[in-house]
């Protein structure tokens, strides 16, 4: 599978498991692929279409739990924003930071350039 752009299938895939009924086939798997903009190899396709089912019988079978007068659940824990408090503690000298730097100038670490100005 070539991924051209960011991969945001998950979410593209929502209209799947608010339509549980629907037939995963060739149709539906190219318009996934168009929508993440992935280039799916044929030898793949098969697979795919596989494991989208499969998730969306994991999704009907969710369905049939009765969730009447359960809250919804935003966190696995009822602490929120737990936070340390900031210590304010010693740090190790420019010298030694640069020590097993492959590259500096003696100030700064030296990186190889990575964009391009064309």
């Amino acid at each position: 599978m070539n991924i051209d752009y960011p991969v945001r299938l998950t979410a593209n895939c929502l209209f799947l498991f608010e339509h549980p009924e629907m037939e995963v086939n060739d149709a539906l798997l190219d318009k996934l692929a168009d929508l993440a903009r992935l280039y799916i190899e044929p030898a793949e396709r098969e697979g795919l279409k596989q494991d989208l089912q499969r998730m969306i019988s994991f999704v009907e079978k969710l369905q049939e739990l009765d969730t009447a007068g359960t809250e919804p659940l935003l966190q696995m824990s009822g602490s929120v924003n737990v936070l340390r408090d900031d210590i304010v503690q010693g740090s190790i000298s420019r010298d030694e930071a640069l020590l097993n730097a492959p590259d500096t100038d003696g100030v700064f670490f030296k990186v190889p350039k990575v964009i391009r100005k064309e």
